[in-house]
């Protein structure tokens, strides 16, 4: 009977009308911005005016505030204060506390100099390590205050950080933005009464990804360490494969509020002083809120926007970054991200592959050769068909343009039309693969293309000439190392499908030329994009397209303007210099 009720009322919610429930909407209200905008213009108006009637003699009075206070007074605690209580309400009034659940503040007592005196340690639960905290703060201030100690010190604040903190990272601070940029990051703050300093305790203790393998910049022979998302992991491990003193580590903060810090690496006696002047500008004049990645600091640096070629090396090796510096380059590592970025570069260096310097060079000019083809093949071949197939059919032996409109003679599409469809297809291939998590994503590219190209010609959808061309097209963009140089490819390859289908050879020698105009026109941090090709350079430069012997390769670029030009002396093999002497 339950069910036959419950059934009766099941039908008669569906079948019978009902006035609907009047509920509360939830409306997004408007923030204040626009109200805070308008003040702000407001008083800007009345401090030109101001500046206006002072020139003039008269006397406008400088509080415009409804309360009466001063435009110029703010409640916020600049500098640390002596009472203790202050600085306590501060930092809770900052952190939102006690809303913030993983905001942790202890409270506790001090003993120095017969002085019994209140502190408080603020810091982010998960963020810090606490066996430091504990064993080289809490510990020693808490349980060793009492022990006397023959200081010599007068100022208390000296004393206690002299002979009672134990912690190697620590930093007095008079400026409270200084502990809270600390305590975002993964340190701790700590606060003594009577005391108008705070210090700033380095006790970050995140989980973080350990050194692993390159993922995608794979080598056979070579070193097999990448960089990880902790900065100060990446520079050890720059420094570890690049031993020189000289090197140099300068640290910046980019992002108003996500305060991201940055490393910018070079060698002091090599790299041009002006290139480093340039990027500490660039660095220092970027104007965000928030900024996560090196992929978003790139897009802030770069010289060209619209350039498809990207104008930063992007690279997760160690190595590969140590030999750029060595070269006289820079390098911007970020916290959070496990990518370099290299300045300035040129086009052939994104050419280039780490493993070029680790094999002889007879097989490394034979793989930068197949590449050069690789580019070739992925930027023109499906623009060279189309303007062959539709313009050109004497450039086709007769026995071959026979086979290919044959193998085209029931596809009801144009071949322009074919081959856009074909190359959107294997882009959607590319990007699922990617996207599918698991070990799903290569079976689905290797699996997908090919059911999609077996049941497009069986369908008589495309040619099965036109399969190959799509194929070998994909695996020569496959064929660059670079990821982002190889994007540029993707794109611009339907650029010159376009052009092809219009007016054929005429169309893609137009696209070369305007394209080869815009990057020789391009430069990378100061550094034309095409050196030392275009323009042309001395032939000191060993390692162009092909690369010489390692022991011919006496210079830095010559269009980097290093400060040491040489890199090792014209006879670096001594060992056969010396037997030729002996024979």
């Amino acid at each position: 009977m339950e069910c036959l009720a419950d059934l009766k009322k099941f039908l008669q919610n569906v079948f019978l009308f009902k006035e609907p429930e009047e509920k509360e909407a939830f409306i997004l209200e408007e923030t204040r911005q626009e109200k805070e905008e308008l003040i702000e213009e407001t008083r800007q108006e009345k401090e030109e005016l101001r500046s206006t009637d002072s020139k003039k003699g008269g006397i406008i009075s400088s509080f415009f505030s409804p309360k009466g206070k001063k435009e110029d007074e703010s409640d916020e605690l600049e500098e640390v204060s002596k009472d203790i209580n202050k600085n306590l309400e501060y930092i809770k009034k900052t952190y939102n506390y006690p809303d913030n659940g993983d905001l942790i503040i202890r409270e506790f007592k001090v003993v120095a100099k017969d002085k019994n005196l209140d502190a408080f340690i603020v810091l982010f639960d998960g963020m810090v390590d606490s066996n430091i905290v504990d064993s080289h703060i809490l510990k020693p201030l808490m349980l060793l205050s009492n022990v006397e100690v023959k200081g010599k010190e007068k100022d208390l604040a000296q004393y206690i950080n002299n002979h009672l903190i134990s912690h190697s990272q620590v930093k007095m601070t008079k400026k409270m933005n200084d502990v809270i940029e600390e305590v975002n990051f993964g340190g701790a703050g700590l606060f003594i009464d009577e005391i108008d300093c705070a210090f700033a305790c380095d006790v970050k203790g995140w989980v973080q990804r350990q050194v692993d393998k390159p993922i995608t910049e794979i080598v056979i022979r070579g070193p097999q360490e990448a960089f990880t998302e902790g900065l100060r992991i990446n520079t050890a491990l720059v420094r570890k494969t690049l031993k020189d003193e000289n090197l140099v580590v300068e640290n910046f903060k980019v992002g108003r509020r996500s305060k991201t810090p940055c490393a910018l690496m070079y060698i002091k006696d090599i790299a041009n002083e002006s290139l480093v002047e340039e990027a500490r500008r660039r660095l220092n004049n970027i104007n965000v809120d928030f900024i996560f990645d090196s992929g978003e600091l790139e897009q802030l640096l770069e010289d060209s926007t619209f350039l498809p070629q990207p104008q930063m090396l992007s690279t997760e090796r160690p190595d590969r970054t140590a030999n750029m510096i060595a070269q006289g380059r820079l390098a911007i590592l970020m916290h959070g991200s496990p990518f370099a970025l290299i300045m300035p570069i040129t086009n052939s260096d994104l050419l280039h592959s780490p493993e070029d310097a680790y094999v002889r060079f007879p097989y490394s000019n034979l793989f930068r050769i197949v590449r050069f083809v690789a580019v070739i093949l992925s930027l023109l071949l499906p623009g060279l068909y189309v303007a062959i197939t539709n313009f050109h059919h004497e450039m086709i032996p007769t026995d071959l343009l026979i086979a290919i409109e044959s193998s085209r003679e029931a596809v009801p599409f144009p071949s322009v039309m074919e081959i856009l469809i074909m190359e959107f297809a294997f882009e959607l291939i590319r990007e699922a693969g990617i996207r599918i998590p698991g070990p799903i994503g290569p079976t689905l590219g290797i699996i997908g293309a090919l059911i999609l190209g077996q049941a497009a010609v069986a369908a008589n959808i495309v040619s099965p000439i036109l399969i190959i061309i799509v194929a070998v097209t994909g695996i020569g963009s496959f064929a660059v190392p670079n990821f982002a140089h190889a994007f540029s490819f993707r794109i611009l390859r339907f650029v010159y499908i376009i052009l092809a289908a219009l007016t054929g050879f005429l169309g893609i020698t137009l696209g070369i030329f305007v394209h080869g105009i815009i990057l020789v026109s391009s430069k990378s941090f100061g550094v034309p994009f095409m050196a030392p090709l275009g323009p042309r350079t001395s032939d000191g430069v060993t390692d162009k397209l092909l690369r010489s012997p390692i022991w011919k390769q006496e210079n830095r670029p010559d269009y980097l303007n290093v400060q040491k030009q040489r890199k090792q002396p014209k006879i670096s093999r001594e060992w056969a210099e010396r037997e030729k002497k002996k024979r």
